[in-house]
């Protein structure tokens, strides 16, 4: 029985709090305040303890929601914080940048706001952080087994310790200077403090999980995809050398727009504007892509735009717009029609409420330049019937722009990292490997393993995460024999 039976009709939701615009775009410091206490608590009295918890499967790591619900009510603070850890590493950053599917599943949700899961999840481990509950867990037995993780975003860590806590020697690879990944490099801080990555590196160190940084694996990236590396390792050196290999990068080939007028000054892939504003925040040098007092057009309505929009109000842009392809989504979802599935409906983002002007069902046809500078789009207006587009007779219009940042997606893992060892791809480009029944999680070449998006492609942290944690149960079986790691 939960601690507040009724809490749900007694009790609204509690949302957590953003400092004011205004405020917020002077600087890149993350600006969402964590629930109090007493907030927390009557957030927590509002979980239902419905019979079929619907959010627990909602949820890609299967957290065990209302068990931590309970427990932040009842101001158990460091048993909420075991149940977390015990399906999620890293409840830090989904609890700041998960689009929370646990929530979309709540039950209270059918005919009300859903229980506030993320910002529990939020105020768990950074309560717990400054508590100094969060320690290393080092094995106390040493397998003598080696492995070789590429990549260190969230599936390559998530993967890492649970295999250093099984008690494998673990390598981690990666070919920029810090670790993290698209985590790192691809969100701003003013969505997640890299600090945070930090931290929870350093707990890994001390399980035991050495860290390889600026080494590429395989052969050199394409265009549009950061690149550190100062040295390159061949793949057959890591079979030789290790007992098994976790491909573990993210999905980084940008998806382009081959329109005349794409080699102009001005039109840049997103990351091409993220990442190096990343590395400034952290104290490197400056961005050389400067938003300030231009007109910008972002491609794309996904969460990538979305940071392209909020990074270029940072910077002081003239005005920013967003155009998406796709048809402007319902205010609202049919909740009886989708519920507890993920709802397609209309998303505002905290960067959006900042300043951005947003269009739909737009296509742009042409990149206008002058003296090889980018200064106007041409696009189209589009109409949707059955899920297929055509193109509006007469909707033509040209908008002028300063900077394009296309942020349309990412289509597939790098290619040469795959060819490298050899292992066979899915119609996506990504590895093809299956994540259920014997044999989950590897490839078609023995001892080689893959998990998030080098297998499943572009995705979500959570999602990144479960699949590490997966695949790691699959290479200690394969190592072991048999693993007692949850799956």
């Amino acid at each position: 029985m939960m601690g507040k039976p009724t809490g749900f009709l007694e009790f609204q939701r509690q949302d957590e709090s953003y400092a004011p615009v205004g405020q917020r775009v002077r600087n890149y410091e993350e600006f969402v305040a964590r629930l109090s206490d007493d907030k927390a608590k009557i957030q927590g009295a509002r979980c239902m303890d419905c019979g079929i918890p619907f959010c627990n499967n909602g949820c890609p790591v299967n957290n065990n929601i209302p068990d931590f619900n309970d427990a932040v009510y009842r101001g158990n603070w460091r048993e909420a914080l075991e149940i977390l850890h015990s399906t999620n590493n890293f409840p830090e950053f989904t609890g700041r940048i998960c689009p929370a599917p646990c929530e979309a599943a709540c039950t209270l949700g059918i005919n009300a706001e859903p229980v506030g899961i993320k910002s529990l999840e939020h105020a768990i481990i950074d309560k717990a952080g400054e508590n100094g509950w969060v320690v290393p867990q080092i094995a106390t037995v040493k397998t003598g087994r080696k492995v070789a993780i590429v990549g260190s975003g969230p599936a390559g860590l998530a993967c890492a310790q649970q295999l250093a806590r099984a008690g494998h020697a673990v390598t981690v690879f990666e070919k920029n200077d810090k670790v993290g990944g698209l985590l790192r490099f691809g969100i701003p801080d003013f969505k997640l403090d890299k600090r945070l990555i930090d931290w929870r590196a350093s707990q890994l160190a001390a399980e035991g999980v050495k860290f390889v940084t600026r080494t590429m694996v395989g052969a050199d990236t394409p265009k549009g995809v950061a690149n550190d590396a100062v040295k390159t390792l061949p793949a057959a050196k890591l079979m030789k050398e290790f007992d098994a290999v976790v491909l573990a990068g993210g999905s980084e080939t940008p998806r382009d727009l081959p329109i005349p007028g794409r080699e102009l000054d001005g039109v840049h892939f997103a990351l091409e504007f993220l990442i190096p504003q990343n590395k400034e925040v952290g104290g490197g040098r400056k961005n050389q892509i400067n938003a300030k007092g231009k007109r910008v057009v972002v491609i794309g309505g996904g969460d990538t735009g979305s940071d392209c929009v909020g990074t270029s109000n940072r910077h002081g842009a003239a005005l920013v717009t967003q155009f998406e392809l796709l048809p402007k989504p319902p205010e609202e979802e049919n909740k009886p029609l989708v519920w507890p599935f993920w709802p397609t409906k209309l998303r505002t983002s905290s960067s959006h409420l900042e300043g951005c002007e947003r269009d739909w069902s737009i296509a742009t046809k042409e990149f206008v330049g002058e003296k090889g500078k980018l200064k106007a789009l041409k696009c189209v207006r589009l109409d949707w019937q059955g899920g297929k587009m055509t193109e509006i007779p007469g909707s033509e219009f040209e908008i002028e722009a300063d900077l394009v940042f296309l942020a349309m997606g990412f289509t597939n893992p790098i290619a040469s990292v795959l060819d490298a060892f050899g292992v066979a791809k899915d119609g996506r480009g990504n590895a093809a490997a299956t994540t259920d029944g014997d044999g989950c999680y590897a490839t078609s070449v023995r001892k080689v393993f893959a998990a998030g998006d080098m297998r499943r492609g572009q995705s979500l942290v959570v999602w990144a995460i479960r699949e590490g944690r997966q695949c790691a149960r699959a290479v200690d079986e394969f190592l072991m024999g048999q693993s007692l790691l949850p799956r």
